[in-house]
């Protein structure tokens, strides 16, 4: 036998990958399978289960062989999914119907009833405020008992995309604890699942469904059963670790396994989360959730519904024959606050902090000497505003990062990451391994087998810093006033174009 490797797969939304990282935590090799969303309607998003299972089977072989390992040399295996990608399974554990993923928000209506309740449970969201997003597992639980009440009253277990494959790879019904605790309204420091918003609800029948057994990030869950193991073409009695949800595993794949530092991923979409030592709620917070990461700690989230999507945008509009590399120095060449042009980044909503479907993106200030490399500068710049706003958000109720740990698409411009860093006066660590759910997996597994003894000792290993961009005090305080001319905006349009949304 060589040294030993671990498998660590990342289900997303449009292919399950598979890499393999040694003790270290250097990638070998990576191997991706795509499967189908359909969208029957408008509002709805689906996909398949077996497709799920068919992809972790190609994608874990292709993997293992382009690494060169011997099955043997495998030590551990985890996952992680989207969340909230919710499945009604029979007592086999075989779909009754298509799994309702994340996407998916035919259940608003539901999620409105569960503000209506009123339930001490819906502190996750917003202090009780909310609203509940229809994404998450108790409005699409709802939606089935109320439109599709034979498949609930059949379904053995609801759960998730995570939970699936757990039981798939090791004849285990379990939840994990991350995906409870942050889509569930699970609460470890309150009693467990939410049983007075299921009754008032009349869903109780959902307890029964649910997993009972809750397993905590990096705990094995069990081994390979013999079928799974040749699925995979692995021994069979492999340790499987506790995975969970896709962006918060991507926290232990940057090292975010302590409070002061904060996970930032980009791309389509900003998310941005952290840990804390004490629990908070209130208005514009997502969270804190407990035990949702490690034990004894509180994760706290935000999010910006569009930002790459807004960049690429742009670029779209202006024609192929523009690079971002042309963009990027257009803009660079313009000082902070892109000659008093403002915009706001609304242009799917907002999230966090005004959680907000009918809010829209703006430009203001327009003058004819701005320039296209102005409003590049003016997009980005919002998009900082707008995290920034998170963060300060988060500070007036206690939380305050000391460093963002970034992946994803804004890395791969550095005039972005620098007006990230001088908006919010915050350096940006660069990590080593882009693709952090994957390694965070990889982490998990470690610790499962005895590699390491918790998972902060393992992702200070394995998680490898190799880059820091420090904010400039001066641009920082140069930005102050054009990014609360940008925090004014959103109350200033919304008597305008929340009207005009309606209609649209």
């Amino acid at each position: 036998m060589g040294e030993p490797v671990f498998i660590g797969v990342d289900g997303g939304t449009e292919s399950l990958r598979a890499g393999v990282f040694d003790l270290s935590g250097k990638p070998l090799a990576f191997a991706a399978t795509t499967y189908d969303t359909r969208f029957p309607e408008p509002g709805r998003a689906e996909q398949d289960p077996n497709d799920w299972w068919r992809a972790i089977g190609s994608s874990v072989r292709e993997a293992v062989a382009k690494a060169g390992a011997a099955p043997g040399d495998v030590a551990g295996l985890c996952v992680d999914t989207t969340c909230c990608s919710v499945v009604a399974l029979d007592g086999n554990g075989a779909p009754l119907r298509p799994a309702l993923i994340w996407m998916d928000v035919r259940s608003s209506r539901e999620a409105e009833r569960l503000v209506e309740t009123g339930d001490a449970a819906l502190a996750v969201n917003a202090g009780g405020a909310g609203p509940v997003s229809a994404e998450w597992m108790i409005p699409k639980a709802l939606w089935l008992k109320t439109h599709e009440p034979t498949t609930f009253d059949r379904a053995t277990t609801i759960c998730e995309y995570q939970d699936y494959l757990t039981f798939h790879l090791t004849g285990r019904r379990c939840a994990s604890i991350n995906n409870v605790a942050v889509r569930w309204h699970y609460r470890t420091d309150a009693g467990g699942p939410p049983r007075s918003m299921l009754a008032s609800l009349e869903l109780e029948a959902l307890l029964e469904k649910w997993p009972q057994d809750v397993v905590r990030l990096g705990e094995t869950v069990g081994p390979l059963t013999a079928d799974a193991a040749e699925h995979l073409g692995l021994p069979a009695g492999l340790p499987v670790a506790q995975g969970g949800a896709d962006a918060f595993i991507a926290m232990i794949g940057l090292g975010v396994t302590r409070p002061g530092k904060m996970a930032f991923i980009t791309g389509s979409s900003h998310l941005h989360l952290g840990l804390s030592e004490t629990s908070f709620h209130g208005p514009g917070i997502w969270g804190t959730y407990a035990d949702a990461l490690l034990p004894g700690l509180y994760v706290v989230e935000g999010g910006q519904t569009s930002t790459g999507s807004v960049i690429a945008w742009y670029k779209r509009l202006l024609g192929d024959g523009v690079s971002y590399e042309e963009l990027n120095a257009e803009a660079a060449a313009i000082a902070p606050g892109s000659d008093g042009l403002i915009a706001q980044d609304h242009f799917q909503g907002n999230r966090t902090p005004h959680t907000d479907a009918l809010s829209r993106g703006a430009l203001t200030g327009l003058s004819l000497t701005h320039t296209r490399g102005h409003i590049f500068r003016a997009l980005i710049e919002s998009i900082a505003y707008g995290t920034e706003l998170i963060l300060e958000t988060q500070r007036a109720n206690g939380y305050r990062p000391e460093e963002m740990v970034i992946a994803g698409g804004a890395t791969r411009s550095d005039l972005w990451m620098q007006i990230h860093a001088d908006v919010s006066g915050l350096p940006l660590t660069l990590t080593e391994v882009a693709d952090a759910p994957a390694l965070g997996c990889a982490v998990l597994a470690a610790v499962s087998t005895g590699h390491f003894a918790s998972i902060e000792e393992a992702a200070d290993v394995m998680v490898k810093p190799v880059r820091t961009i420090e904010p400039d005090p001066k641009r920082h305080a140069l930005y102050r006033p054009y990014y609360e001319a940008y925090r004014k905006a959103y109350d200033a349009l919304g008597s305008i174009t929340r009207p005009l949304a309606t209609l649209s």
